[in-house]
Order: structure tokens, then C-alpha cells, then sequence
């Protein structure tokens, strides 16, 4: 018997509770009254405004402008008029300039004709993913163009593709490679056009049989030169560090890129949000978002446009009880927020809705030196160390003992019977270390 890979060093097995959510299709969320557009929705520089109140807009059209090397284009979902340009709260705590923007009330959305798109060059086509504004879908919202422009002296050895959705609840990204493999496998393909690889494979989760088959499927299919390989499920495979460990066996060493060990990493929705993008000239303007939680009446998967509010998808999925708190992303790495009109936004893979009862947090107690969260880290750190030295100020002697090599997974902090504020503290060292 095969063994199935996965990373060695530390990890956890948390109940995945996916099956809340994966059994429906996807559905559309309708337009709703108003959106809220953030300025900043990627890592580095907010972008610009282009437009002004009063000013209408059409659905792709591109409303801020990239500030900076490290930033990214946003562009208007809909056909409608701007209504207000406000400051807003998003679920990370970044406060951003936002549009708001009253969709028509008669055809509001744009319509997105297939054109060829075969004769594009590696340039074109990263120049189509900067223009439309594609960043990392999975999350982390790094500009896409950036990662995949292989600067000159670099080579791609393997371009690995992230399907692996390891957070709880979250399962757009199970049935987007489920009900859209083509346009995932096309996407990968496109970044492969872009990047060069020498190989390409994509990891998938073995509790994601279904998706392993169709991907498989459409790849015998046209005879493409990708890889499926089915992972252990193991929190947290879905960090690059992790799935190159699993998948091609690197490692990257602290404070290097994937690119240093001749990887590319990609998730399987930014490579959809590609191909839409490349063969519709279609911007990120709407992505999938997983709506679960103990609060919700109807779990499901939902295509949503961004700039939504939460309380139209609440409002769509129905709560069985009232909420206490929600969650934009998975339970493990996500951001607690309490204002359901915050907006989704281009790295929304998900918004939770948890009850009292749900949310409750045990009481802490004093660290018994037990060793579980060092035995859980990924890292191979010892984050029982970093929080008593974060804990007694001692910023700097914590960011000699690798702290910026914490990935914030939560992995500590879920097995801690003390149930310690690790992850918490590792933020906080962080930001004071860097200081």
C-alpha cells in the first residue's frame, strides 16, 4: 500500500466539519442593494481612487489604481453609480477608503464573451493578471503578476498548485475543483505558460476524492502534463511551506521564498480567477465564498460579488440562531469581526457565523511546560519559550528565537490545555519586535 505524502514535523487533526457545506453546488448570491469596494484588498500599497461621487461605473471597469510595485488594480463589479467614497473596517482590522457603489437596477451585471486567447506570450498574459487584478485568492492576497514574473537567472523546477483547503469548514475551493475543474486545469496551465515549469503538480487533500477524479478526469482528457497528488489530511498542509514539504520535499529555509528552492505556489482559485481572466478579460470581481458555522441555517457555497456585505449572504443562507461573532476565513487562521456590513473582499474564502454557546473560550491557566505545542508547531519552534518572552517584554530576544518564522496556524494554541493566547502573543511580538 502506497503511503500517502504529507509534511513530518508537527501538524494537527482538528474536525474538519466540511461536511456542513459540501454537499450543495455552488450558488449564485443576486445583486445585492449596495456594494462597498475597499481600496485596500491585497497586501502592499491601498490603491487609488479613480472615481469621484456621482461618477457611473461599468461592471470591469477599473476604479483604483495599483500604487506601487507591491499592489494591485480594483475594479468595479457591477454597472451602477458611486455613491460615496467612506472609510471602512475590514474583517483583518484594516481600515481602507471604499467605494460604495448602488448596482442598476436593471441589468447590472457585465457580460463576459470567451475570446482566443492561445497566441498570448508569457508577457501578455502576465500583464492581462495585473491589469484585472488577480492576487492570491487563498487568502494571503499577494499581487499574482508579481509571483509569477520569474526574475532573470531563476528557474521553476515545479509549479505547485494549492488545492488542499485544510482550514475547517471552508469548501469553496472543494467544489470550485468539483463543478469548474476545466477552467481550474486551464488556469494552471495558463501559469504554467507564464513560469515554465519543469513539472506541475497539484495537491489535493484525500478527503476530496471527488475533486481528485474530475481533476484527473479533464487532465487525461487533453493529454496535460499535470500531476494530481493526493495529500494525508493534515492541518496546516494548505501553507506553502508545508505543501512543498508534502509535495516536491523542500524545504524553505527562514526568511526565503518558494521561488529560492525553484517552486511557484498557487491556489486553485487564483488559477480559475486567471483563466477568467485571460480568456474573458474578466476582472477578480466576484469569487466563492463558503458560508457555514453552527449559526447558520443553510451551509453552503455561494458565488458572491465583491464588495458584498455580510449581512446579505446571513441574510440569503438564514440563521438558525443569533450569532455572536463571525469569522472571515477559516477558524484557525481567520479574522473575528462583529459588524456584519463589512464587505468581502478579493481574499474572502469564507465567513462563519458562530453562537455563544459555539465561541466560548475556556478559562486560561498557568503553562505546565507540557511540551504539546511544541510537539504541534510546524515550524519546529517552541512557542511555549516565545510567550514567555513576549509575555515579559522581551521583544527582541523572542526575534532571535525565530519568531518571525511563526505562521500564525494556530497549531499551538489548539492542543494548549492551558488554552494560552499563543497565536495572539506571536502577533504581538511580532509587531513590537519589529519595531
Amino acid at each position: 500500500m502506497q503511503k500517502i505524502p504529507t509534511f513530518r514535523k508537527g501538524g494537527i487533526h482538528p474536525d474538519d466539519k466540511k461536511v456542513l457545506s459540501n454537499r450543495q453546488a455552488i450558488e449564485r448570491l443576486p445583486v445585492p442593494a449596495e456594494l462597498i469596494i475597499p481600496l485596500s484588498q491585497h497586501i502592499g500599497a491601498p490603491a487609488l481612487p479613480l472615481k469621484q461621487k456621482g461618477d457611473r461605473v461599468e461592471a470591469g471597469e477599473k476604479i483604483g489604481q495599483g500604487a506601487s510595485f507591491i499592489s494591485a488594480d480594483i475594479h468595479s463589479p457591477v454597472n451602477g453609480t458611486v455613491t460615496a467614497l467612506n472609510k471602512v473596517t475590514l474583517a483583518n482590522s484594516v481600515v481602507s477608503d471604499a467605494f460604495v457603489i448602488t448596482p442598476d437596477t436593471e441589468n447590472p451585471m457585465g457580460i463576459w464573451e470567451e475570446r482566443p486567447y492561445e497566441a498570448f506570450s508569457a508577457a501578455e498574459l502576465q500583464k492581462i493578471v495585473k491589469d484585472l487584478g488577480i492576487v492570491g485568492a487563498g487568502g494571503a492576497t499577494f499581487p499574482t503578476h508579481i509571483k509569477l514574473t520569474v526574475p532573470r537567472g531563476k528557474t521553476v523546477d515545479a509549479l505547485v498548485v494549492n488545492g488542499v483547503e485544510c482550514e475547517p469548514y471552508l469548501t469553496a475551493d472543494h467544489r470550485l475543483m468539483l463543478e469548474h475543474s476545466e477552467m481550474v486545469v486551464r488556469g494552471v496551465m495558463l501559469v504554467a505558460r507564464m513560469t515554465n515549469p519543469k513539472k506541475i503538480i497539484i495537491g489535493v487533500e484525500n478527503n476530496k476524492k471527488d475533486a481528485i477524479v474530475a481533476l484527473r478526469k479533464v487532465i487525461a482528457e487533453h493529454d496535460f502534463p499535470i500531476v494530481v497528488t493526493p495529500l494525508k489530511v493534515k492541518y496546516p498542509q494548505g501553507d506553502e511551506k508545508q505543501l512543498l514539504k508534502a509535495t516536491i520535499k523542500r524545504e524553505i529555509p527562514s526568511g526565503k521564498l518558494p521561488l529560492d528552492v525553484g517552486a511557484v505556489v498557487l491556489n486553485v482559485a487564483t488559477a480559475f480567477a486567471i483563466y477568467e481572466a485571460v480568456a474573458y478579460n474578466k476582472p477578480l470581481i466576484e469569487r466563492i465564498v463558503t458560508v457555514s458555522g453552527e449559526a447558520i441555517a443553510t451551509k453552503r457555497n455561494l458565488r458572491v460579488l465583491i464588495g458584498t456585505k455580510v449581512a446579505d449572504l446571513l441574510a440569503y443562507a438564514g440563521l438558525a440562531e443569533e450569532a455572536e461573532t463571525y469569522i472571515a476565513g477559516g477558524p484557525m487562521m481567520g479574522f473575528a469581526f462583529y459588524d456584519d456590513q463589512t464587505p468581502i473582499i478579493k481574499g474572502t474564502s469564507g465567513i462563519l457565523a458562530f453562537t455563544e454557546e459555539a465561541h466560548k473560550q475556556a478559562p486560561v491557566s498557568p503553562c505546565i511546560s507540557c511540551g504539546r505545542c511544541i510537539a504541534a508547531c510546524p515550524m519546529g519552534l517552541q512557542p511555549t519559550k516565545l510567550y514567555r518572552l513576549i509575555d515579559h517584554r522581551q521583544y527582541s530576544e523572542a526575534m532571535a528565537t525565530n519568531l518571525m518564522d511563526c505562521k500564525e496556524c494556530g497549531c499551538c494554541a489548539f492542543v494548549c490545555p492551558a488554552h494560552l493566547p499563543l497565536v495572539h502573543a506571536m502577533k504581538l511580538g511580532k509587531r513590537l519586535g519589529r519595531k
